[in-house]
């Protein structure tokens, strides 16, 4: 049996890792390999000498994928679909950590969602052989410690507005005593309010008033012409005979 070149010994670390997943297996279709879930293929891999092809479904960083020189969309119109393959002519090419998180998308693309439930938050860790998920993820074991974290640093607020200084403590009964001196002023407010309504209403009905006696009151009669005085329409002397 030949040696391992380098390729192949890189396409067993991926082979491993994807099978890691849960219920992932392995099929060739074609002559080719194929990482299945559910049997639904999530990646494909192929080596022909040193030589590496792989091609996965990547929903989330297709685009930045296929900035990269060696990748391409996928054919048979899988592109379209998400799908992105890479080749490599040697094993120093593969970017074994970037392929990883590649595989880690396209399984979570493919998986049921039951499966996908088991494995730890996209991000945070991937699984491999010694990590493998064999039950639904556990919660967080540092939540306990959270909460008892937010509880002390609580006692401590309280204790120490407890011991604050003086100056602290009355700007804080200020504070306290602020709403009911905003009311007092707002009160304050409405008073003097009602207050001019009430003049301007006074004042607007004795101008009613004055009005409505300036037109009840009797028209003046012109006054009578003096005696001995002829008025402005006595007729005119006539005129001299010539």
């Amino acid at each position: 049996m030949p040696a391992e070149n380098e390729t192949q010994k890189v396409e067993a670390i991926l082979r491993e890792h994807a099978l890691s997943y849960p219920e992932a297996h392995e099929d060739f279709p074609w002559g080719h390999r194929a990482l299945k879930v559910n049997d639904k293929t999530f990646l494909f891999m192929t080596v022909d000498g040193e030589k590496l092809n792989l091609s996965a479904k990547l929903p989330d960083s297709k685009d930045a994928a296929l900035t990269l020189p060696f990748t391409e969309p996928t054919e048979y119109g899988l592109g379209k679909s998400g799908w992105v393959s890479a080749h490599f002519d040697s094993a120093s090419q593969v970017p074994v950590p970037v392929i990883k998180a590649w595989i880690d998308e396209s399984y979570r693309a493919i998986a049921p969602k039951k499966l996908v439930a088991q494995l730890p938050e996209r991000g945070t860790a991937v699984p491999g052989p010694a990590s493998r998920p064999t039950s639904k993820a556990a919660k967080p074991a540092a939540r306990p410690a959270a909460k008892s974290a937010v509880k002390s640093a609580i006692r401590r607020g309280a204790a120490a507005t407890r011991s604050a200084p003086a100056p602290v403590k009355k700007a804080a009964a200020q504070v306290k005593k602020a709403p009911a001196q905003v009311k007092k002023a707002v009160a304050r407010v409405k008073t003097a309010a009602k207050k001019a309504v009430a003049r301007v209403k006074t004042a607007a009905k004795k101008v009613v008033k004055k009005a409505q006696a300036v037109k009840k009151a009797p028209a003046r009669k012109a006054p009578a012409p003096a005696r001995g005085k002829r008025g402005s329409s006595a007729p005119l002397k006539r005129a001299r005979r010539s």
